[in-house]
């Protein structure tokens, strides 16, 4: 079967149901919304279903699965597609299962050196983050691809490859020069002027712009022709020629403007806004933005993109253009607040060809899955939350639940949690820990005791009013502590339940005390209402034994020295300064004590006292 841990909530058989067979890019989110994987498909739905089959799972695997608590899917064109973003979201969110369970190899690049006046092309496999003022190409699938591309640079515009010490110490062209690959910079053969508008011709290349490169050197040829400078126009020609042979051949895809396309998909009270970020003619990144409840739809991506740019919210920065699959009423209105913000012209539209119609379509076809998947999550939990509704005989009167664990390690670092769900899920903003103090190491009851009074001594005199159950996780004994916290408050219409582990301790044999009368409720293994209970309860033990673990180690940071009196943080650096640790402290005779500067006779007797009573 498949193994959840504790902080695992994620219902595969609905998303999988409803999963596209296209390619694309699937992400795997943990409990506290880090990314825990990134992969690529052929297969989107084969091959996220090959994770929640019940046997031959690798032990790493089945680790992975049971910290899952959501998966966020991009479909994309191509598997090549797909590639190139999953490349880019490991480098962006470094998921600690793509560390250990595959090889993240770097793909490679072209890198534009920078800060001086002869620049280099070269073949980089890691993008550094000190580059200076150079710039990167890529990544790409094919480093064969990229080192016919340097070539062709070579060939067309005779741009220096070599490293910048070799370039320093020429004397005399080197052999790329004789052969016609390299226009000699090194030793003077061409001013810096020429090398730049060669360089920039290579970088148009670079981003696809190879119509307007081609334009460009058949005006200069012309103009070289009228001047009668035939040699140099002879040149041109040959650039020309050459750049228009390897046109149709290019291996690497690139486009000279920068997009962010939005498309909206909406079914009843539900929104989903999907963005794709396209940065060199190859998607950046993507991501879905859900919305419920809104008053008037039929503005919301209107309303979004405004919010997005003007909001502060942009990831990847203000494009070139924007492309919409609504027309967007205050488009000028938006463009002359953007060119007011950011100083930059921004065209924004919604009715594009060719390749942008291609983004355009793959954003919307992403954004109907997203808002399909989402529809069936909330009908499969409001059918959970029906189904244990009937399952404590209380019909759908259920708005609130609240659970209750407590987490220690021996006594040590004692801490209560409390977890709050309503019909649509967790409610995360409500949730509460409660460091227990006063009770003795162990005693789970009277720390339950503790944390139960201080959670609803508040909460009934405040405006979010009491739940309607509580769930506790223990058996009779903790429920029975429960029923005489209520007594003492004078709190009526709540109900309390215990979820004891039952003899095996093992998942879905639990059993329920319900009421007063602690009748007892065992659900059948395979009862969604179980699955629910146990979903609560195991969120409320992840949030105890996270703050059991805070708490843990802060005090085990903490030094003896903290608790004397009279030793501050001045006196406390002094002291381990002068003896090198707190264990040679410990060690310490009286006599030494007295001999740290800014210890007095008396706090020297109060430090050894510390130590050795």
């Amino acid at each position: 079967m498949q193994t959840k841990s504790a902080d695992s909530s994620f219902d595969s058989k609905p998303f999988l149901k409803s999963l596209t067979t296209r390619p694309g890019v699937y992400q795997m989110i943990d409990a506290n919304g880090g990314v825990l994987y990134v992969g690529k498909a052929r297969n989107l739905k084969n091959r996220v279903s090959s994770y929640f089959r019940n046997t031959g799972l690798a032990p790493k695997t089945r680790a992975l699965v049971g910290h899952i608590h959501n998966i966020e899917i991009t479909v994309t064109h191509s598997e090549t597609e797909a590639l190139l973003l999953e490349q880019n979201l490991i480098k962006n969110h470094l998921p600690p299962y793509n560390i250990l369970l595959r090889d993240d190899k770097s793909y490679p690049y072209i890198y534009l050196s920078g800060n001086e006046d002869f620049p280099s092309l070269t073949f980089r496999r890691v993008r550094h983050k000190k580059a200076g003022e150079g710039r990167y190409f890529g990544p790409y699938t094919s480093a064969a691809a990229v080192r016919e591309c340097l070539s062709l640079l070579q060939k067309a515009f005779q741009i220096r490859q070599c490293d910048e010490s070799f370039f320093r110490n020429r004397s005399r062209p080197c052999l790329q020069h004789q052969i016609g690959r390299c226009s000699a910079p090194c030793v003077g053969e061409i001013n810096a002027s020429e090398y730049a508008e060669s360089m920039r011709h290579a970088t148009m290349f670079l981003q696809g712009r190879n119509t307007e490169v081609i334009q460009e050197l058949v005006s200069a040829m012309e103009t070289a022709a009228e001047r009668l400078e035939f040699e140099k126009a002879s040149i041109l020609r040959d650039q020309i020629n050459f750049l228009r042979r390897v046109h149709e051949h290019q291996s690497i895809e690139g486009n000279a403007r920068d997009l962010d396309v939005f498309a909206l998909s909406a079914e009843l009270d539900s929104v989903v806004i999907h963005a794709l970020f396209v940065r060199d003619g190859r998607v950046s990144g993507t991501k879905s933005y859900p919305f419920d409840g809104l008053t008037q739809p039929e503005t919301a991506l209107s309303d979004f993109v405004q919010q997005y740019y003007l909001g502060g919210h942009s990831v990847y920065g203000l494009p070139h253009e924007i492309i919409t699959s609504l027309p967007i009423p205050e488009a000028d209105s938006l463009k002359e607040a953007l060119s007011s913000r950011f100083y930059r012209q921004v065209r924004i539209d919604n009715s594009v060809r060719g390749q942008r119609a291609d983004w355009l379509k793959l954003a919307q076809t992403n954004a109907s899955h997203a808002l399909r998947t989402r529809l069936q999550s909330q009908e499969a939990i409001a059918n959970r939350w029906q189904q244990f509704c009937e399952a404590l005989d209380m019909e759908s009167t259920i708005q609130r639940v609240e659970c209750f664990d407590i987490s220690h390690t021996f006594g040590e670092a004692t801490v209560a949690s409390c977890v709050v769900f309503g019909p649509e899920g967790a409610i995360k903003e409500q949730y509460r820990r409660f460091n227990i103090k006063g009770v003795t190491a162990g005693d789970d009851f009277h720390a339950m005791q503790q944390a139960l009074e201080r959670r609803y001594s508040k909460l009934k005199e405040s405006e979010l009013g009491l739940p309607d159950v509580v769930l506790i996780d223990g058996g009779k004994g903790q429920l029975g502590i429960a029923h005489q916290v209520f007594a003492d408050l004078q709190i009526d219409g709540v109900s309390l339940v215990g979820v004891a582990k039952g003899v095996t301790r093992k998942p879905g044999f639990e059993t329920l005390f319900v009421g007063n009368e602690n009748k007892i409720l065992n659900l059948a293994p395979d009862s969604i209402a179980l699955h629910l209970i146990q979903q609560i309860r195991d969120e409320a033990h992840r949030f105890a034994i996270t703050g059991h673990r805070q708490q843990r180690q802060k005090a085990r940071k903490q030094s003896v020295l903290d608790d004397i009196e009279g030793v501050g943080p001045k006196r406390r650096k002094d002291l381990l300064n002068f003896f090198g640790s707190v264990r040679n402290i410990e060690k310490a005779k009286l006599e030494e004590l007295k001999k740290v500067p800014g210890i007095s006779e008396v706090l020297a007797q109060t430090i050894y006292t510390a130590f050795h009573e």
